[in-house]
């Protein structure tokens, strides 16, 4: 009943305007991309204007970035907010330093130009800000855009790739505006749609084989994607890359911050119209967008909660000259790693202030983040298996930096043939265990840290994140940078940091000071007096530093800032 009213007091409200045809955003491709984040305003809905992030020529989102595997790439980020910001490479396998995550700030009227290889297979994937306590605030407010990532083995497939073709990004939210029109983007009775940007979104799609890149931008919601009447489709891809062979299904469930790349046959829907839509009503209890709990507060109410509806109209128009009419029966070859092939095992537990807290905060075995901490010290080359245990009413959508990793299995129960592949996100339902496998590879830096954290952003800002840093293997006994180096003032305004002499660092201590590229600014030894060890940054100008200590075999790092 609830499917039936809600489609028809929503459908009634939706479509009392003229539907919009989505943009297909510009794409930018070479070895060297120029973006620059900026702020905005666009006319959602009647009324004033709601202020916007965005990147290049956009009001809101930004141009879909197109690169090639194997390719060195410079990306320049301008930030032209008055803000200071972060930009991260969603899935991308880049150096730390190159990654984007909150120690890698953008202050306001700078350029940030990481530089790293593309190493990924073909997949999509997304760019977004990632300021710590701000994630969510920046990338809902519009700043965000897909990466496509092309490679030998998927460009010999007979698969559809004409960009806005027959080969679509979707990039599909849900907001919630407050009286004046502004985004509330912590709120949760978002019920405002919006594909590529746009409200009441529609689209012209060729009666032949059509790929759709879906991504999940909303900063809860999870969508149960599907199509009129059940039609069904094929998946292809996820996450981090193409699978062994299409998956025939008539449902994709994706949580924030996931992606599938999947494949309609239209060929003989020509003068149709059908609807991707979410078929929300057959999501669990405790997964956000499904089912609301009883005891869920009124204020998490949103009417789209536990209905179907439908997200964007696809106007069926004639073929292209040359069209793709069939889907592939193989794509590549993807071996999936096995759990004897790890070296060890990790356990992490999503918790809670009380099994009834739907609201958070949500922690990492009982820990909120702390950006002073590291949290695990992986070796390179090392493969292990991350078993996550959900002990929350609250499905959270767990998302790791770095690396792609396989699902092994959810409760004992083997994955989904749509998650067999490469993956970066993995949602874990309410009190289940997910364990994955994972190596890590090509990339050790023991000063810059790599992200892990639930990827509803409020969940993240909130504190529900933690840190690790891939170290060389070596003998080299490391140690967290909380537990050996308490280095204050920090923020520091003038002068000098100073540390607490330790036990670990009573020999012989040498220091290396970088900036946030990771240029070292400034090195030497240590001599403590009165208990601490001094280091002068007053000829220092301000910005976000990292300090590493080392004495023997022991090492610690730490982020400064100086204001």
């Amino acid at each position: 009943m609830k499917k039936v009213l809600y489609l028809l007091l929503f459908g009634s409200v939706m479509n009392c305007k003229a539907q919009n045809y989505i943009p297909i955003p510009d794409t930018l491709s070479g070895t060297s991309i120029h973006l620059t984040m900026h702020s905005d305003s666009v006319q959602f809905l009647p009324g004033m204007k709601t202020f916007t992030n965005a990147f290049n020529q956009y009001s809101y989102l930004g141009p879909t970035l197109i690169l090639n595997q194997g390719d060195a790439m410079t990306m320049n980020v301008d930030n032209s907010l008055t803000d200071t910001t972060t930009v991260h490479w969603h899935g991308l396998h880049v150096p730390a330093m190159a990654d984007g995550g909150p120690h890698t700030v953008i202050l306001s009227g700078t350029t940030w130009s990481p530089q790293f290889t593309v190493m990924n297979h073909a997949s999509t994937f997304w760019y977004h800000p990632h300021l710590h306590m701000r994630t969510g605030e920046q990338a809902m407010r519009g700043a965000a855009g897909v990466i496509i990532v092309r490679d030998p083995e998927e460009a010999v497939l007979a698969l559809p790739r004409t960009y806005g073709v027959d080969d679509f990004p979707l990039i599909v939210q849900s907001q919630q505006f407050d009286s004046l029109n502004q985004i509330m983007w912590r709120g949760m009775q978002d019920s405002i749609l919006l594909v590529n940007g746009t409200t009441q979104p529609q689209l012209d799609v060729p009666a032949q084989v059509v790929r759709f890149r879906l991504l999940n931008a909303a900063q809860s919601r999870n969508f149960n994607f599907g199509f009129t009447a059940n039609q069904s489709f094929y998946v292809i891809g996820n996450d981090g890359g193409l699978l062994s062979a299409p998956v025939p299904v008539t449902r994709i469930r994706l949580a924030p911050g996931e992606r599938a790349e999947i494949l309609v046959d239209l060929s003989t829907q020509v003068g149709q119209t059908l609807y991707l839509m979410s078929y929300a009503s057959e999501l669990g209890t405790g997964v956000q967008g499904g089912i609301p709990p009883a005891s869920m507060a009124s204020d998490w109410y949103s009417p789209l909660n536990g209905a179907d509806f439908n997200i964007l109209q696809l106007n069926v128009i004639v073929p292209t000259a040359n069209p793709v009419l069939t889907v592939p029966s193989a794509l590549v070859n993807v071996v999936p790693w096995t759990a004897g092939q790890a070296d060890t095992t990790r356990n992490i537990s999503f918790t809670a202030q009380s099994m009834m807290n739907l609201d958070g905060p949500f922690y990492f075995n009982g820990l909120s983040y702390d950006m002073n901490r590291i949290d695990y010290e992986i070796p390179l080359n090392r493969t292990e298996i991350w078993t996550l245990s959900n002990q929350t009413m609250v499905a959270h959508p767990f998302h790791i930096h770095d690396v792609q990793f396989f699902i092994l299995d959810r409760s004992s129960l083997p994955p989904a043939p749509q998650e067999a592949g490469f993956k970066d996100v993995v949602l874990v339902s309410p009190f289940e265990s997910v364990r994955f496998i994972t190596k890590f590879e090509d990339f050790a830096d023991p000063m810059m840290p790599y992200m892990y954290h639930c990827h509803i952003l409020m969940h993240e800002d909130d504190g529900m994140m933690g840190q690790f840093v891939v170290v060389p293997s070596t003998n080299v006994e490391s140690v967290s940078g909380s537990a050996y180096m308490n280095a204050y003032p920090n923020p520091l305004v003038n002068g000098s940091i100073s540390i607490p002499v330790n036990k670990a660092f009573t020999t012989n201590p040498t220091f290396i000071l970088s900036n946030i590229t990771g240029q070292e600014v400034m090195h030497g030894s240590l001599v403590g007096e009165n208990g601490e060890y001094k280091i002068s940054m007053s000829d220092l100008p301000a910005g976000t530093f990292v300090l590493k200590m080392i004495a023997g075999n022991q090492s610690s790092v730490s982020k400064i800032v100086k204001q």
